[in-house]
């Protein structure tokens, strides 16, 4: 069977779960759950929610508080690859934005009753017919700042709704991808000489990255332009903050043995390749600078689920997202308990608005 007719039966059968979450309602979705997912599903969500099995379990923890927090919730997609990885696994990967009216509370962020918008990037394993695994990033600082509850460092990147490809062909994206992972991957190995080696250059950013790309980073990061924002809104401060981060064999061919604990699963379809890895990451935090988080001399591990278009060969867009609450619990501040603190005095009450017609 072709790579091509892989991605497209995978994409066919999570059909049913992607229609029901875009007009969000709970018997649909539920049954979509129940129906593609093993019994014993592992779900793998971002922070707070931790780890859990089964679609029952998923969805009483995970969508119920959601679709009580924003009633007319959506599921919009920007991005749908699928394939094989490189160990023989078969991956769907999913990008795009949650949106709704921010009516209720969610996670004890206060509500503000405008349209909101949280990106996730979402991955699932399917093996046998049903899906078995499921890696989930939700942007909830973007949610915060939203809200105007971030009680964190302002972010250094941009703010914003995080827009699909420029091209428009995220959803109909096909085609062999193994030019494109090759090309990801020569990249990842030459920014992983740095700073090793102190010089900038040899990460060769103007070989790989298009000299107009966007690097669109999660909230509390932001999002940047081209080299001089990757660098400066990103690159820098992270490098610094944390300069021997390490990046598992997949993403980096000179990676060292130690590093075999950490795995990343890959899916190339023609110009877009996507990554997914729980964790993919570890390093120490040694300096400051990162998101106004103190040098901590902690050594913490990333969750970092990616998406690039490629243009000609270079990187013309990437959508990063790390599990921000996650990164900052292992260093022991609790994010959402200091919302709490920095919000007590906004009322905790659902919202509700006439539709204005008397």
């Amino acid at each position: 069977m072709s790579k091509v007719s892989v991605s497209q039966q995978l994409k066919s059968l999570l059909l049913p779960l992607r229609k029901a979450m875009a007009d969000f309602s709970e018997a649909p979705v539920r049954s979509a759950l129940s129906e593609l997912c093993a019994a014993d599903v592992k779900i793998r969500m971002c922070h707070p929610f931790g780890e859990m099995s089964g679609p029952d379990a998923f969805y009483k923890t995970v969508y119920a508080p959601l679709l009580k927090a924003m009633p007319d919730l959506e599921r919009r997609e920007l991005i749908v690859l699928a394939g094989t990885t490189p160990q023989g696994e078969d991956w769907l990967g999913a990008m795009g934005n949650y949106m709704g009216t921010f009516l209720a509370p969610f996670l004890d962020i206060p509500p503000n009753a405008h349209l909101a918008h949280m990106r996730y990037h979402e991955f699932f394993r399917i093996a046998n017919g049903k899906v078995t695994e499921i890696h989930l990033i939700w942007d909830i600082p973007e949610l915060m700042m939203l809200a105007n509850a971030w009680p964190m460092a302002p972010q250094l990147g941009a703010y914003l709704c995080t827009p699909g490809p420029m091209t428009g062909d995220g959803l109909t994206a096909y085609g062999d991808g193994t030019a494109s992972l090759e090309r990801i991957k020569d990249m990842e190995s030459a920014l992983c000489r740095y700073p090793e080696n102190p010089d900038p250059k040899v990460m060769q950013l103007d070989k790989f990255w298009h000299p107009r790309f966007n690097w669109y980073g999660p909230a509390g990061i932001g999002t940047g332009r081209g080299i001089a924002g990757f660098r400066h809104w990103h690159q820098i401060p992270f490098l610094r903050a944390m300069p021997d981060r390490k990046v598992d064999p997949a993403g980096d061919r000179y990676a060292a043995e130690e590093m075999y604990d950490l795995l990343s699963h890959y899916i190339a379809e023609g110009d877009y390749v996507c990554e997914t890895g729980w964790p993919n990451m570890r390093m120490k935090l040694t300096h400051d600078g990162w998101m106004g988080i103190a040098p901590a001399g902690t050594e913490i591990t990333l969750r970092s689920l990616d998406f690039w278009r490629l243009e000609k060969g270079r990187i013309r867009e990437n959508w990063v997202q790390i599990d921000v609450l996650n990164t900052f619990a292992q260093l022991g501040v609790d994010v959402l308990a200091r919302m709490r603190e920095f919000n007590k005095a906004r009322s905790p009450e659902p919202l509700s608005l006439s539709e204005g017609l008397s």
